[in-house]
């Protein structure tokens, strides 16, 4: 999921251009990561919720509207993703996308 630093150092260990998309790719790698893990965290926050609830209608309501928000967030991150790459398949830059690299 994470890329090395690789060839992007030179020999004295200090960073070149090279390492830009290393660093960004590195950085939306985390975000991901970061966004899966909230939203599992809330899945399960919304469903102990739902099951605490005791059938009162304000705490059921206040689990599904969590259990909503928590699952819209990721559909919306996951649809901007799709949306760069058919934007990138559709102008013939998938590869630049891919790769977030300077050589495209």
């Amino acid at each position: 999921m994470f890329q090395v630093w690789g060839s992007c150092v030179d020999s004295n260990n200090v960073a070149t251009l090279k390492c830009i998309p290393v660093v960004f790719h590195n950085v939306v790698a985390a975000a991901l990561l970061f966004v899966g893990i909230v939203t599992a965290f809330l899945i399960v926050m919304a469903g102990t919720q739902f099951i605490m609830s005791g059938g009162d209608p304000k705490q059921v309501d206040a689990a599904r509207k969590t259990l909503t928000y928590a699952i819209m967030g990721l559909v919306l991150v996951l649809c901007s993703f799709g949306i760069i790459y058919f934007i990138g398949y559709l102008t013939g830059t998938q590869a630049c996308i891919t790769k977030f690299g300077f050589d495209c």
